[in-house]
């Protein structure tokens, strides 16, 4: 009794186990042992298959008219671009236009209007990951001054989820039997399991100032791997 004491003590620090007497009876279906709540987390990672980046035109004019002309007449050539790489319709769209006034700010005086700023960005989503490099170059020689990202993800999640999820359900199971052989008792069976969040590993998108393609090599990318976790708590009941 007092090393099962012990045991109680430390699952309650540990912050992933819990215990309770079941009060019900057999013929009743209600639980009548022993109850033991344990959480866990199960992790699965794989390379990533699909990439997402936002790209676009800035320019500057001294009047509206000519900023908004000159970004229409560079981001047409973007579109193109887009398409020649064969990028479908899909899965590009715009994300943003804006036109603002450029000031000048001087000491002692209102400020004052100089020229204009005109931006219009896109999001693409590529699903070819070999094309990445290339199509980031391609951007840049048509004409993108601006790019961010990329960042990547995995379009199908759910068969990495469920090998995820299969890892938290042995944990947990693990560590019941575990408990169970401490206290001189077996367990009996699953009562309950809930599953918490899930999702994948933060990826921060990077931030680039496009300037004109130079010759040589491609734009370097590195896609690393992509992790989703599954939570899982469970409720096993334990007999003699």
């Amino acid at each position: 009794m007092q090393s099962a004491l012990k045991l109680f003590s430390a699952g309650l620090l540990a912050g992933f186990v819990a215990f309770t007497t079941g009060c019900g009876s057999d013929d009743t279906g209600h639980p009548s042992g022993t109850l033991i709540s344990i959480s866990a987390q199960g992790e699965a990672s794989q390379a990533p298959d699909t990439a997402h980046l936002s790209t676009g035109v800035v320019t500057e004019a001294a009047n509206s008219n000519d900023a908004m002309r000159a970004n229409a007449e560079q981001m047409d050539k973007l579109m193109q671009a887009i398409k020649k790489a064969g990028i479908p319709d899909k899965d590009v769209q715009t994300s943003g236009i804006s036109l603002n006034p450029r000031y000048d700010y001087q000491p002692n005086r209102e400020r004052e209007i100089v020229g204009y700023q005109a931006r219009n960005t896109v999001s693409i989503t590529l699903r070819k990951l070999d094309e990445l490099s290339n199509v980031i170059d391609a951007l840049a020689a048509e004409g993108a001054n601006q790019l961010h990202g990329p960042s990547f993800s995995i379009a199908e999640p759910e068969p990495l989820l469920a090998e995820a999820r299969n890892k938290a359900l042995q944990q947990a199971q693990a560590r019941a039997a575990s408990y169970a052989e401490s206290l001189g008792t077996k367990v009996r069976r699953i009562v309950s399991i809930s599953e918490g969040g899930q999702g994948g590993m933060p990826r921060p998108m990077a931030r680039m100032e496009m300037a004109a393609a130079q010759e040589g090599p491609s734009t370097p990318i590195a896609r690393g791997e992509n992790s989703v976790s599954v939570n899982l708590e469970l409720l096993f009941e334990l007999e003699k």
